[in-house]
């Protein structure tokens, strides 16, 4: 144990003792709160900033939380058990059943809490007014047979989510915030490629275990997490797992990516809104299954992301608040292709957003936006009235290749867009966002926690105090 950890598992020892005669602590001799029984405990926030517990147990029932001297057990969220074959993005042969031996324990925890814990275990708990918040995303080893694409799994350099992990941990964040892509191992390694040798695959927690729980553990532990879902975790590709693991709502047969008749509800799930402090939220969208074509308006996914999009604009109306939109997909973002031009952003969003935002594309009150989806990092600033972007997508999967540098002059993410400058570089790393004053500050490290940039934010705009590509 760390010796920074000991006074704060000793005042919950000390609050545990206190409040025994009231509530009784009864994890001392409970065989199902042990360490050896809770592999992996941490912490998400869901709507409206609510601190949900969560804990990975092989024990046949939930462990005993303990907050503030007061002891509860946790509840049920997901049982163990391998849920039949479903379809899913590789063909049967590439793909097998999601199996899941671990429960998954639930608990809210309620608001002001100063120390939790399960086990020994201390639970990483929300401060009312964060300072510095790590933003990552994209962070899984891919691992992928219709494109060839087998990474390096086995080398910290080439896969470095371990290192990005331990040194953002050691930053002392608030916050964590992981804008989607979690989970890339989705078919075997093949015999003769030794980078990802003996790497679980598939769905399953096994798989959700290399990719994230085990490298991300120092991260897990340090702060809790707003989660927003990628691609990845929509329900043919690693929904199962996400709804069991990391989804802030109810878990149910209908949100459980196990039956494809559930898909249509399953694969979004209703935008909501996470306080950074009392004048800042994050906007969390779901766009897992977004495609890459422009959607016509009769397109149920049309709908459903229209009324989405009606509601982040209720969300952002909120007085006094700055609100950044959340979402895996870049909206005014680019794409690098080699040898051409990049792409501008998200066809089938910016469907949807032109529509309901006629050329603002965000509702009034947005003031950045936040994504991943493309392996790079992407900090944009407009000299139209749109909200600046930013992408961190450079969290461990593969990297893209660069945006050009210098950028084209007059490309443009979407029509009536115009970029008045861009920051970029295809290096591994992650970013902060530290509070300054009103505002917040923006900064991109590299995996070993080098500065590449910094960004300073005013109302719906960034200055950078680099542009154009970044070495690592």
């Amino acid at each position: 144990m760390t010796r920074s950890k000991r006074p704060r598992l000793l005042a919950a020892t000390l609050l545990c003792l206190a409040g025994a005669l009231l509530a009784g602590c009864s994890t001392t001799n409970d065989e199902a709160s042990r360490d050896q029984h809770v592999k992996y405990a941490w912490v998400v926030l869901g709507d409206g900033g609510t601190p949900i517990a969560r804990v990975a147990t092989d024990y046949a029932s939930c462990p005993y939380v303990t907050v503030d001297g007061t002891s509860t057990r946790m509840t049920v969220r997901a049982a163990p058990g391998t849920a039949a074959l479903r379809t899913t993005a590789s063909s049967p042969a590439d793909s097998k059943p999601s199996a899941f031996p671990l429960t998954t324990c639930e608990a809210a925890l309620p608001s002001g809490a100063k120390v939790a814990q399960v086990g020994d275990k201390l639970l990483p708990l929300p401060k009312a007014d964060p300072q510095r918040i790590l933003i990552l995303a994209d962070t899984g080893c891919r691992m992928k047979k219709a494109d060839n694409a087998f990474q390096n799994c086995n080398d910290a350099d080439a896969w470095p989510l371990a290192q990005i992990a331990a040194t953002a941990a050691a930053m002392k964040p608030d916050l964590v915030l992981h804008i989607g892509d979690y989970h890339y191992r989705e078919n075997a390694c093949p015999s003769d490629i030794g980078g990802c040798k003996d790497s679980p695959w598939g769905y399953g927690w096994d798989t959700w275990e290399a990719d994230l729980f085990k490298p991300a553990a120092p991260l897990l532990a340090a702060a809790p997490w707003v989660v927003v879902r990628g691609n990845h975790e929509e329900c043919a590709r690693a929904g199962q797992g996400w709804f069991r693991l990391l989804d802030t709502q109810a878990y149910s047969a209908a949100r459980s990516c196990d039956d494809p008749a559930n898909d249509a509800g399953a694969n979004y799930t209703t935008p909501y809104a996470v306080p950074v402090g009392s004048d800042t939220q994050f906007i969390v969208f779901d766009s897992a299954r977004t495609g890459k074509a422009a959607l016509a308006a009769t397109d149920p996914q049309f709908v459903a992301y229209q009324k989405d999009f009606a509601t982040v604009a209720k969300l952002a109306a909120k007085a006094k608040t700055t609100s950044l939109f959340v979402n895996h997909h870049p909206i005014l973002g680019f794409a690098p292709i080699a040898g051409g031009p990049p792409a501008g952003g998200n066809a089938a969003l910016l469907s949807v957003a032109a529509q309901v935002n006629p050329t603002a594309y965000y509702p009034a009150g947005i003031s950045l936006a936040l994504h991943g989806h493309v392996h790079d990092f992407q900090a944009i600033n407009f000299s139209s009235n749109h909200p600046a972007t930013f992408v961190s997508g450079n969290g461990g999967d593969n990297l893209d290749v660069a945006l050009p540098d210098p950028f084209p002059a007059n490309l443009a993410p979407a029509p009536g867009v115009s970029v008045e400058r861009i920051t970029h570089s295809v290096t591994f790393g992650f970013m902060t966002m530290e509070r300054s004053g009103t505002s917040w500050t923006f900064k991109a490290y590299t995996k070993a926690g080098k500065l590449m940039a910094t960004c300073a934010q005013s109302l719906n705009k960034i200055s950078c105090d680099k542009a154009g590509f970044l070495a690592g």
